[in-house]
């Protein structure tokens, strides 16, 4: 990955937040940061752009659309917090047909809209990232949550290779399935990792290697790892249950030393 002054370091594009849920953007951009990216832009809905922009002083905060920001940044997490619709599916179809060749990070809500835009996925040449819980990747793949659930390393690579991305289904161990069929578990974390926000700090993660130059599938396994073993020392130091997804993010400059 890379190092050196801000630029060198790369720029994180975060699409994410709402109304109701203003902090995913606030968690996977303080997220991206931890992760040592250089430079933070967050495009968000305009009622919570100054609220996000107070909270993240090291961020340029928009509320106009992002598509122009995709093709200057290094890397895109988006999703997080998101208010499904119409809306959102122009949004994540304009995004797709830009042209841009920047690692992509796709969580959330986001994902329900994947299985109407299958093609424009796979297609996408900056190389994708799917971070999905047991529910939203049954919705990736059209099946029941069950099925996922009773076999979820069938189910990881059956995603990667459908929308020729790097997939994760998170649970009590983590699946990571790249669509050359590499698959990888992760027996880490805990527990306490399943609270509000977690994902979000994971997507950051994510998305801030790889702005720094790490290839999606690389950023992907670091993440989770990272994310796991973040868990783990704050179950070692407050309780296996009970932290909060903002204390995860503070653990991650330290692992990465």
């Amino acid at each position: 990955m890379i190092d050196g002054d801000k630029e060198a370091k790369g720029q994180i594009l975060i699409v994410a937040g709402s109304r109701e849920v203003p902090g995913a953007a606030i968690l996977a951009g303080m997220a991206a940061m931890r992760a040592g990216a250089g430079k933070l832009q967050v495009a968000t809905e305009d009622m919570v752009a100054v609220p996000v922009a107070i909270a993240l002083p090291e961020a340029r905060v928009t509320a106009s659309s992002p598509i122009n920001a995709v093709r200057e940044a290094d890397a895109v997490v988006l999703g997080c917090g998101m208010t499904p619709g119409a809306a959102l599916d122009r949004l994540l179809a304009d995004l797709l047909g830009c042209g841009a060749q920047t690692p992509l990070v796709l969580d959330a809500t986001v994902l329900g809209c994947l299985p109407d835009m299958v093609e424009a996925v796979r297609g996408w040449r900056g190389g994708v990232t799917l971070l999905p819980h047991a529910r939203e990747m049954a919705r990736l793949l059209e099946c029941d949550p069950e099925e996922v659930e009773r076999d979820p390393a069938n189910a990881v690579c059956r995603a990667a290779e459908r929308y020729n991305a790097v997939a994760l289904v998170k649970g009590r161990y983590s699946f990571i399935a790249a669509p050359d069929g590499r698959l990888f578990r992760f027996r880490g974390g805990g527990i306490g990792l399943a609270t509000s926000g977690s994902g979000d700090v994971l997507a950051g993660i994510a998305g801030g290697l790889a702005a720094r130059g790490a290839d999606v599938l690389t950023a992907t396994l670091w993440a989770v790892w990272l994310h796991g073993e973040a868990g783990r020392r704050l179950g070692d130091r407050i309780g296996r249950v009970g932290f909060l997804a903002r204390e995860l993010v503070d653990e991650v400059p330290g692992l990465l030393s």
